[in-house]
């Protein structure tokens, strides 16, 4: 009996010579791809291309089964032999953010701060630059369980040995797919019916020596049975990286940094500009030992200046050239340049680059069970652990006291109100008429602050798939039930208790007769040997933050902490789709798909009760809480929603080479309520080398868990003053804050509406060339957003009362001059984003034997870029001007005009080469800013004025070798990937700190990467 091959749903079979073209090139423009072997001598590119569409191919984008049929929606593949030759790194997710229609993205670069979200260390991928959480991430067509309770899809749990092909569909994708389809849809497609053995092993360094890495992975593929109607498919992989936990590169020890202008003063001269760009600049506002800001009682600010070094040595900062405000002024001098410029190594003492360790496992089982069904069963489990450096436990505003140091009998004159470490640092000579000093601190004798993430994916999925004749032809459908289960920690490690660390930061010299025993005269904590016996804590050991090496071990362990939160979220999915042809117009067949779909997905959370938020009541007796942790202040989410949907697509041809493709879905959220999403499209291809195509459609992305159900995650950080900021008198230039986030459940789905237009050109006189060229514009309304903490001050300082109604100030953390802020935000439907581009693919494909006699190889080149012409947010906030971020690099949410990726490869039966170069264009600093030099038009947050606002683009190269050997009897390929040829710069972007912009850049100079892979047939 000859066995059954079972066609995929959405599969199709296709011999015109515009798809076959597409196919051959595996190119990303058509809505069909497929990689097909080399050409012989006597083969067009079209005949091989015949030959190739015996096998079936999956198409994203559209539920449509039908033979020859080409979606209207833009559609890039990128094929196995793209990612084998030009991926940078063991992770497929480098690879695919190197596309310019992602922008954006989150990766473990640009992730290293995300101390309390839980997703430092994932590679997400964010197309259009809308956020990750509007790109939705399938496998094989269907949804993964969220690797953050935010739903974003970790890449690092695909099964990535098996991946035959990534398809990227750059347009919304919601009537065909679903909530989250905003963007677009990246599908990566499995090679299932896989036979063979195959090994992969690799490792990597960079030329510096750090950052070591590995990879090995093993995939096996078996038919069995009768007729080989079995199949069992299996791999394994795990991956490792060092880590990097110090930015020792040239580039971030120059100094690049933002400057306020001392000549500017917005009442008596505005015409100069506010901002300048400078060299050898530094934080002047807090040293590794400790930096006295400011001091009160006698001569305000007499010690100023004054800082500690190793051992405690005093030091006296020397202020710079430049610096901002004067050190004469009332508020602190923030920077400097010149001077002890680098004294402050914060930006340098930072991970580059996260410790990762990940496993891996999949498994696929099929088997036809008769002459039209398949069944299959498959099961993943991922785990990954990541450890990073997110930067010193600095502290600025911390408040000693000195009342009573000013004499030489302190221990009898003032036992409990001379910091004792202070009084033997300075001694009674300088603190006299000294009632307090305030210090900042980088806090080197500390651990850094490390984020510990680990996370546990686990997936199965049980269906069946097959046809069946109806209306004369054959119908296809399958189904099937998943279900998915993430298990997550947000760790954080050596986070600073604030209570503790204020009871050890509080040490003074114990009096005589002290009810807790201690020595007279010893130093000890204050509230040990204070009147009062009900704050007594026995474990508080008094901590030396004046200078480096002076801390107690014990201290350190006291007042610092690991908090965590444990959570599960868990997804259950089942869907039914049906494809069939029910009858036929006079220009062919009409096809038709339909089916149903319905998800649950839920979040479980825990999180001790000494790692939690102090319960506490505010002056009017509500309920609040106040932070424990620095960061990391976790509260348990819990909750969960259902959503019911069905759908119907159509594909009429029209005649004269039109086909209209239509489909419309019917959700139904248990939260956010019913929404209908619709797509309307058509292609029209008047000559067989050239075709147009044009789509418009309505979109949708649903709330997700962390936004319904959010019981109140903090963080915490510093934001600008903007009333400083704004005329550089009104201090001090930044307020410490922590901020409260909360879930919302009245969010209703945000929507879009998008347009997709383009051509297609495949000019049959030019053989083995393709090109497209698509316009997007994506209009996303009721778009939910959370203000940020730097947002809902700059709204304020705007007059917006509702924004100055979401925060307030903590006395127990605030110090006279230096308020410190806490704010209180939820997400909300008010926001609006309107992204448009032009995207730009080409390819040339030229068999060398067909200009050169016998020549060996082939040479392909290929290049894809997108213009991006708006991204304008606007927040919703009545008054609020929208600012374009296209043009703008300095920083994640920034889009730059131009991201461009070209390659080149030729490869023979013995060898390949790849070159690739790959960049972003010039632009802004920042979006918002005006540039100018004299005559400067008013300054203000919104239109600050600069006298340089530009930075510079990027280039990178890349090469990959691989040689094509025998190893044992069977193929193999040996490779060299270097990455960053020529050890190119990041996109630098003047800030203290890490001094790049980590989203777009290559931060870790040239790499290398040696591997090989086996294939046993």
């Amino acid at each position: 009996m000859k066995s059954l091959k079972v066609r995929p749903y959405c599969a199709l079979r296709t011999a015109s010579s515009w798809s076959a073209l597409a196919v051959v090139l595996g190119l990303a423009s058509p809505a069909l791809a497929q990689t097909a072997g080399p050409a012989t001598a006597t083969e067009t590119p079209a005949e091989v291309a015949a030959a190739s569409v015996e096998e079936d191919i999956i198409v994203t984008g559209s539920r449509v089964a039908r033979d020859g049929f080409q979606a209207p929606t833009p559609l890039m593949v990128l094929t196995q032999e793209e990612i084998q030759t030009s991926s940078p790194s063991n992770n497929i997710a480098d690879f695919v953010n190197q596309m310019p229609a992602l922008a954006g993205s989150t990766r473990p670069a640009n992730s290293r701060l995300n101390l309390s979200s839980g997703q430092a260390g994932i590679n997400a991928l964010n197309l259009r630059n809308l956020g990750e959480i509007r790109t939705l991430v399938l496998l094989d067509g269907r949804r993964s369980v969220g690797s953050t309770i935010t739903g974003l899809v970790d890449v690092n749990t695909i099964p990535q040995s098996l991946v035959q092909s990534i398809e990227v569909v750059t347009g919304g994708a919601s009537a065909a797919y679903g909530s989250d389809a905003v963007a677009g849809v990246v599908n990566f497609v499995l090679d299932k019916k896989y036979e063979g053995l195959k090994v992969n092993a690799d490792s990597g360094v960079t030329e510096r020596g750090d950052g070591f890495n590995y990879s090995a992975s093993v995939a096996g593929g078996l038919a069995f049975g009768s007729d080989k109607r079995g199949h069992i498919l299996l791999s394994g992989e795990i991956a490792h990286r060092d880590g990097i936990f110090q930015v020792d590169r040239a580039w971030n020890a120059t100094g690049y940094v933002r400057i306020q202008n001392p000549a500017y003063n917005a009442t008596t001269n505005s015409s100069v500009p506010q901002f300048l760009i400078r060299r050898q600049v530094g934080a002047a506002n807090s040293t590794p030992g400790g930096l006295i800001t400011g001091s009160a009682g006698g001569v305000a600010n007499r010690l100023r200046g004054t800082y500690f070094g190793v051992g405690g040595a005093v030091q006296q900062y020397q202020y710079g050239a430049l610096t901002f405000p004067a050190p004469s002024g009332a508020a602190a001098p923030t920077l400097t340049q010149g001077g002890d410029w680098q004294v402050n190594d914060s930006g340098r003492r930072i991970g580059l680059d996260p410790e990762d360790d990940r496993y891996g496992f999949f498994g696929r089982l099929s088997y036809e069970v008769g002459a039209n069904t398949e069944l299959f069963a498959e099961a993943s489990y991922n785990r990954q652990k990541i450890f990073f450096n997110a930067g010193p436990n600095l502290a600025t505003g911390v408040s000693l006291s000195a009342t009573g140091c000013g004499t030489a009998a302190t221990a009898a004159a003032a036992p409990t109100t001379c910091n004792a470490f202070l009084y033997n640092a300075l001694g009674p000579a300088a603190l006299t008429g000294i009632t307090s000093v305030t210090i900042a601190s980088t806090a080197a004798d500390l651990p850094f602050r490390g984020v510990a993430n680990k996370r546990e994916v686990q997936r199965y999925t049980l269906g069946a798939k097959g046809s069946f004749e109806l209306f004369g032809k054959d119908a296809l459908w399958d189904l099937y039930g998943q279900y998915g289960r993430a298990d997550l920690r947000e760790g954080l490690q050596d986070i600073m208790n604030i209570g503790r660390m204020a009871n050890a930061t509080a040490a003074v010299f114990a009096p005589a007769g002290n009810t807790g025993g201690y020595a007279t005269g010893s130093i000890q904590c204050a509230i040990n040997v204070d009147a009062s016996a009900a704050n007594d804590d026995r474990a508080c050991v008094p901590l030396n933050r004046l200078g480096i090496g002076v801390a107690n071990p014990a201290a350190i362990a006291y007042v610092l902490g690991n908090p965590y939160r444990d959570e599960t979220v868990e997804q259950y999915n089942a869907a039914v789709n049906l494809a069939l042809t029910p009858f036929a117009t006079w220009a062919g067949d009409v096809s038709v798909a339909v089916g149903a779909e319905y998800r649950k997905e839920q979040i479980r959370g825990f999180v001790p009760d000494e790692f939690q938020p102090l319960a506490t009541l505010d002056a009017n007796g509500r309920p609040t809480t106040t932070n424990r942790w620095s960061v990391g202040n976790y509260l348990p989410t819990n909750g969960s929603y259902n959503v019911k949907e069905a759908y119907v697509e159509v594909v009429v041809p029209l005649g004269l080479g039109i086909e209209f493709n239509g489909a419309a879905r019917a959700t139904d959220y248990s939260t956010a309520g019913y929404v209908t999403t619709w797509k309307a499209g058509a292609t029209w291809q008047p000559i067989k080398d050239v075709r147009f195509r044009v789509t418009r459609s309505r979109d949708i992305r649903a709330p997700n868990l962390n936004e319904l159900f959010a019981a109140g995650s903090a963080n915490s950080d510093s934001v600008r003053n903007p009333a400083f900021t704004n005329d550089g008198l009104n201090g001090p230039a930044t307020f410490g804050y922590s901020a409260n986030v909360t879930g919302n459940l009245a969010l209703k789905a945000e929507k879009s509406d998008t347009w997709n237009a383009g051509v297609v050109v495949a000019p049959s006189f030019i053989p083995g060339f393709n090109l497209s060229v698509d316009y997007f514009r994506i209009n996303l309304k009721d778009a939910i957003s959370t203000f940020s903490a730097q947002d809902i001050i700059d709204l304020c300082f705007r007059g917006q009362q509702q924004f100055c109604d979401a925060y307030t100030t903590d006395p127990s953390r605030s110090i006279p001059g230096q308020p410190y802020l806490l704010f209180r935000s939820q997400p909300f439907n008010a926001a609006s984003q309107l992204v448009r581009g032009v995207d730009i693919d080409a390819s040339y494909r030229l068999p060398l034997d067909a200009i050169f006699d016998k020549a060996p190889g082939t040479v392909t080149l290929r290049g894809v870029a997108t213009r991006y012409i708006d991204n304008l947010f606007n927040s919703g906030v009545p008054g609020a001007v929208v600012v374009n971020s296209v043009g703008a690099n300095g920083g994640q949410a920034s889009t730059p005009k131009w991201i461009y990726r070209f390659s080149a490869t030729y490869d023979t039966p013995t060898f390949s080469v790849t070159g690739v170069g790959r960049g972003v264009s010039a632009g802004k600093y920042v979006a918002n800013g005006i540039e100018c030099q004299t005559n400067c038009p008013v300054s203000t947050t919104l239109f600050p004025t600069y006298e340089e606002n530009r930075v510079k683009g990027l280039f990178y190269a890349d090469l990959n070798i691989t040689a094509k050997v025998e190893m044992g009897g069977r193929d193999a390929q040996l490779f060299v990937n270097v990455t960053n040829l020529f050890d190119a710069d990041p996109l630098l972007v003047p800030e203290t700190g890490l001094a790049a912009n980590s989203t777009y850049s290559d931060l870790l100079g040239r790499q290398f990467r040696v591997g090989v892979r086996v294939a046993l047939r």
